[in-house]
């Protein structure tokens, strides 16, 4: 039995909301429109304080990278390792 629906109405699949867009857009012109004051602020901070307030703020615009786990006994065989 077929329990999935299909979807009707709404945005297709990959549209972004508007409303999101909207205020990524705003944030976006309230950071450039305040470019100025924001390096005098961090100028301001300790070399400390700068550097946290720089991580967090690159959390925003560097996409983070996802952890790779890899099995390398799964992958390689028939190697033998000597080491004198």
């Amino acid at each position: 039995m077929n329990t999935k629906k299909n979807k009707t109405g709404g945005r297709e699949m990959g549209t972004p909301n508007k409303i999101t867009k909207d205020i990524r857009e705003s944030y976006q012109l309230l950071i450039e429109n305040n470019l100025e004051q924001i390096e005098t602020d961090l100028k301001e901070l300790t070399p400390k304080e700068r550097i946290e307030v720089l991580i967090k703020l690159s959390e925003y615009v560097i996409p983070k990278l996802n952890k790779v786990e890899s099995n390398v006994d799964s992958i390689i065989t028939g190697i033998n390792i000597v080491i004198d």
